[in-house]
């Protein structure tokens, strides 16, 4: 009787857990549908968030489409930050003066505004997808950089007398004791630079975004934007969030494998 006694408020709070970014969705329709009769704002400025679930349903192919393109285009800049990233980060860890001296030049990822540097992208990349990748991989590659190194540095000194007595290689070094020891900093790492690929995207997207039947989100906002089809803009911006939702979901599942993985070895 107590067994069945316990499960029931476990249950409780799991279906609590679980209901609870539906209901915090689900109130903030309802603000924005009170806004827009307490205001008695236009559709242009302010749409009702029935318009918008309309506008999607009227024709729901190119964005899907589009939202296709926008993940596909953020998966790859993420791949290629991420293999930049563990690279660049291991490289710098195997000495400090090449750390000191190479590490203050990767915050220009960080600081750099990226439309300052989009249009050297296009000069270089041209227009489409290679120009919105590699802004991807621009915006999120310096959170890998920095939580790889620190992850690298964190290894036990103990183990890293033991390897150098031993006459390891540094090679061997980083393969068996420093790249195991930063895998809890990398998925951190990784986990912040799966949103920012999204935002990196949609950003190369209103750059040097084409047109067509696979239009991208980015340029499906700016077209809307520019023929004040706002309720379109919304179901656009909607959609680039759950791609992010999407690209950070996965990451976040694949990251957790790796760090239960990492827990039992």
């Amino acid at each position: 009787m107590s067994a069945r006694a316990d499960k029931a408020p476990r249950l409780t709070v799991r279906v609590l857990h679980a209901s609870a970014p539906f209901a915090a969705i689900a109130v903030l329709v309802i603000a924005w549908a009170l806004i827009k009769i307490v205001f008695d704002l236009q559709d242009f400025v302010l749409p009702s968030p029935w318009r918008v679930l309309l506008a999607f349903l009227d024709a729901p192919g190119p964005f899907l489409v589009g939202s296709f393109e926008t993940a596909l285009s953020a998966t790859f800049g993420f791949l290629i930050a991420v293999i930049v990233g563990v690279s660049l980060a291991s490289a710098l860890s195997l000495s400090r003066l090449v750390e000191r001296s190479v590490y203050p030049l990767t915050l220009l990822f960080q600081m750099v505004p990226l439309i300052a540097i989009a249009p050297l992208l296009v000069l270089w990349f041209g227009y489409g997808r290679p120009t919105i990748v590699a802004s991807a991989a621009i915006v999120s590659v310096f959170p890998i950089i920095a939580n790889t190194l620190t992850g690298l540095r964190s290894r036990d000194e103990r183990h890293l007398e033991l390897f150098t007595i031993l006459g390891a290689k540094h090679l061997t070094v980083w393969w068996k004791l420093s790249l195991p020891s930063a895998v809890p900093s990398i998925v951190t790492g990784l986990r912040i630079a799966a949103g920012l690929a999204v935002i990196g995207t949609i950003a190369g997207e209103f750059i040097a975004g084409v047109g067509g039947d696979r239009a991208p989100l980015g340029i499906m906002i700016t077209t809307a934007l520019r023929n004040f089809q706002t309720d379109r803009v919304f179901v656009s911006v909607l959609l680039s969030a759950c791609v992010g939702f999407t690209v950070f979901g996965a990451v976040s599942l694949i990251s957790r494998v790796v760090l239960a993985r990492w827990m039992r070895v």
